[in-house]
């Protein structure tokens, strides 16, 4: 193939890309009105109901606007040599081909996140606020944008520095190294994400003695799950959503509550969300969530060293020279088809482990906890109670609401 060929079949892509999404939410946003399950018609009254049907509308306009927006600037810097000009720019700045390759994902990481800002900043205060969802004022918003910057800068540089290093080192075989490395970082961020990460943005503290933490030791005691830390998240200072999740393995294994959880929902339904997250556990789902990771990971890999150092990838984004920070971003794009049917595959797992885990919950602790626990999650979050199911197989990493209360009620 050659840079003629290949910038049209990138256009094509991200034309398509864009078109099979507008498709998906267009079929979605139909079954907006649809009445709810017969199991679910007592989550809403009416007027609820009403609110989240709008709830959803908006959103759904929203993203039309959003992801047309992006379509549109990604089409410009392509069709009128934008990344041309990143690529002199970055040349200009300096002769190192390393540096080159920071100051170019740079450029690339920030400008995106800064005209995605007003976005970012709408959906936030504006559609979140209305419907009463949230909670950050603008110092905590701007503070966790500046955090996520430092973050992404940092950890972007480390891994972009090694990668490259490997592939003046190593050559050819450069991405077994970069392999390695990806693989071992993946392991490191399982074991000592909420260590780490998770103090950067909230706060954590030890679920305190009580009523609650005696039922949720001696059902762990009970289905031997050693857990000696249960923590609590102050997600109320963001939003009013709820959430948890389980983190880490072996010694570094740990369960998160959000405070707006032990709000939302009593202790019966705590300990069972709480049930379904040990299921994961039990069931091997994050050892085998990396696994599935680390292979995927090495196999783009493999691809991205058969076609790094052909000129045909930069000629694609229309730089003229050849880079390995050029090449390395229109592979990106151009490997964007076969990034989407892996995310299709992990949906399905994800959506299959989450049936697994509520099935765990179920004979371990009762299907009804965690069934009343759905629906109240669900009311709180205005979630979607009839999305169409061609939605649901592109998007969803966990099954719709009323498939899951049917599993639980069985």
């Amino acid at each position: 193939m050659t840079e003629t060929t290949l910038f049209p079949l990138l256009l094509t892509i991200l034309v398509l890309d864009y078109v099979t999404d507008l498709i998906l939410d267009y079929l979605n946003a139909r079954k907006f009105t649809a009445p709810p399950p017969a199991e679910l018609s007592d989550l809403y009254s009416e007027e609820e109901y009403e609110r989240s049907q709008r709830y959803k509308l908006v959103n759904y306009r929203f993203g039309l606007v959003s992801s047309t927006f992006s379509l549109l600037l990604l089409l410009g810097f392509l069709v009128f040599g934008g990344f041309q000009w990143m690529d002199l720019l970055v040349r200009q700045w300096s002769p190192d081909p390393m540096m080159q390759l920071f100051f170019f994902f740079g450029l690339l990481y920030f400008g995106n996140d800064l005209f995605s800002l007003p976005f970012k900043i709408y959906g936030t205060f504006g559609i979140e606020a209305r419907f009463g969802f949230n909670r950050t004022t603008p110092g905590l918003f701007l503070a966790d944008l500046l955090k996520g910057w430092v973050l992404a800068a940092l950890i972007g540089a480390l891994l972009l520095g090694a990668i490259y290093w490997f592939y003046t080192w190593a050559g050819p075989s450069f991405w077994l190294y970069a392999w390695a490395l990806i693989t071992a970082f993946s392991i490191l961020a399982n074991l000592f994400y909420s260590r780490l990460i998770v103090p950067l943005f909230n706060r954590q503290r030890p679920l305190e003695d009580g009523s609650l933490r005696k039922r949720i030791e001696e059902y762990a005691e009970r289905v031997g799950f050693g857990l000696k830390q249960i923590f609590v998240i102050d997600g109320s200072k963001r939003s009013t959503k709820a959430n948890a999740y389980f983190s880490g393995f072996g010694s570094q294994k740990r369960i998160a509550l959000f405070d707006t959880l032990l709000e939302d929902l009593d202790e019966n339904e705590v300990v069972a969300v709480l049930a379904h997250e040990v299921g994961h556990y039990k069931r091997n789902h994050i050892i085998i969530n990396l696994v599935v990771s680390v292979i995927l990971t090495g196999i783009t890999l493999f691809v991205l060293s058969l076609f790094l150092n052909r000129p045909e990838l930069a000629g694609a984004l229309g730089v003229s020279q050849v880079s390995f920070h050029a090449s390395l971003l229109a592979f990106g794009l151009l490997y964007s088809p076969i990034s989407t049917l892996t995310s299709l595959f992990g949906n399905y797992l994800s959506r299959k482990f989450e049936f697994q885990a509520d099935d765990y919950a179920r004979k371990t602790y009762g299907g009804q906890p965690l069934v009343s626990s759905l629906k109240k999650l669900s009311r709180n979050h205005l979630s979607n109670l009839t999305p169409h199911p061609a939605y649901v197989f592109a998007h969803y990493s966990h099954p719709p609401l009323i498939q899951r209360i049917r599993n639980l009620s069985k």
